[in-house]
């Protein structure tokens, strides 16, 4: 019998939509719900498992078995799917689980043997899942991935996901799974970086990522993604450019921000100060600087605005334009907004070639939108510059 590990971080992702960034820490949690928002860690993560089911075929799921956690912690995703399930750990009734539960549930997994472990979760949890099994010390050495007792692959849940060892989408993950479950194509593993947001350095309004060690993952590219790459200052005659584009093609209207330093850097040439993680709403008035109209915007904010153009640049070095960092730009907003007529990517032309041919990547949760939003789309660099750039789930 074919054995994978599941273990599901609940609150992964609980801040997205609201504009709370992580949720790292239960008065984090608690805030969010308190805000409205709904746990997607869960749904991901059965999506993850569907996945891995369909390719399976069904006389391999009747084979497979997932070691688990009880409740929201993995069984309830693996019920969802329709899989046979074993219970190996159960946090304590009537409290909050906490990354202790999540470093507990991995080890009484993988304790029991199985081939490949899934965890549902963002950075805080693969960081968690690592301390838990242990750091490769060298990565690429040969003994570097006999340090972790088998190969591990992140569901991606969490709002930022800076790390390698996440799947581009829950489905994704699923299409790994069997891959390396089936040996498909003789798939090999890789050492993977565990990565976090620099917490110091945004302080100083950098975004950058400090390095925490790694984890043996299945080698499938293009369906695993890449680390977050450090920002580059991008030359003002470059930026001013992108700004002047924005400006002539949103003319007097409301301009949704989303985050990051280029964002960033383009909102300072209209004449704006905003955020640098969070997504902000401009009111751009020829002629005159644009008024601010909400800063670290939630989903509901968003849709209240009404129409309005999105700007978006994706994440240096893995490509993401949505689903990594800007879940408040959610499907509904997206639609309100028009869909692809309204959306503009900002992206230089250095930080466009760094990417190096690999597609602009969607996350969204909705694979209806996510179809509809691919193809090529153009990609502002400058004033009356575009470059056509492909768009894919």
């Amino acid at each position: 019998m074919t054995r994978v590990g599941l273990v599901v971080n609940p609150v992964a992702g609980l801040g997205g939509r609201v504009g709370l960034g992580g949720t790292d820490g239960p008065d984090r949690a608690r805030t969010a719900l308190s805000l409205g928002a709904r746990p997607p860690a869960g749904a991901r993560a059965a999506a993850a498992l569907g996945e891995l089911a369909s390719r399976a075929g069904e006389s391999d799921r009747d084979g497979l078995l997932v070691v688990t956690a009880a409740g929201r912690l993995g069984a309830d995703s693996v019920a969802a799917a329709g899989l046979t399930e074993r219970i190996v750990y159960a946090a304590g009734a009537g409290r909050d689980t906490s990354a202790a539960d999540t470093a507990a549930a991995v080890r009484a997994v993988v304790a029991e043997g199985v081939d490949l472990l899934l965890f549902a979760g963002g950075d805080g949890t693969a960081r968690d899942v690592l301390g838990a099994l242990g750091s490769c010390n060298s990565p690429g050495s040969p003994s570097s991935l006999a340090d972790v007792p088998c190969p591990v692959l992140g569901v991606p849940t969490g709002v930022k996901m800076h790390s390698a060892v996440f799947a581009v989408s829950p489905r994704a993950a699923g299409e790994v799974a069997a891959a390396w479950l089936a040996r498909a194509g003789g798939v090999r593993l890789r050492d993977a970086e565990v990565m976090d947001r620099d917490e110091d350095a945004l302080g100083e309004g950098r975004v950058t990522s400090r390095l925490f060690g790694w984890l043996p993952v299945p080698d499938v590219p293009v369906r695993v993604q890449q680390r977050k790459t450090g920002s580059t200052a991008a030359s003002p005659g470059a930026v001013g450019g992108i700004a002047a584009e924005v400006a002539q093609r949103v003319g007097e209207g409301l301009l949704v921000l989303g985050p990051g330093s280029t964002t960033r850097a383009v909102a300072a040439a209209l004449g704006a100060d905003v955020s640098l993680t969070g997504v902000d709403a401009l009111a751009l008035r020829p002629g005159r600087p644009p008024r601010i109209v909400a800063r670290d915007a939630g989903e509901d904010t968003l849709l209240a605005l009404g129409p309005a153009w999105i700007a978006l640049s994706p994440i240096g070095g893995q490509g993401f334009l949505l689903g990594r960092g800007n879940q408040q730009i959610s499907p509904r907003v997206l639609r309100t907004a028009g869909g692809r007529e309204r959306l503009l990517v900002l992206c230089t032309e250095a930080k466009l070639a760094a990417l190096g041919g690999r597609p602009l990547l969607l996350d969204t949760g909705d694979d209806a939108l996510d179809a509809e939003l691919s193809g090529h789309l153009p990609v502002i660099t400058g004033r009356r510059r575009t470059s056509l750039y492909r768009l894919a789930m």
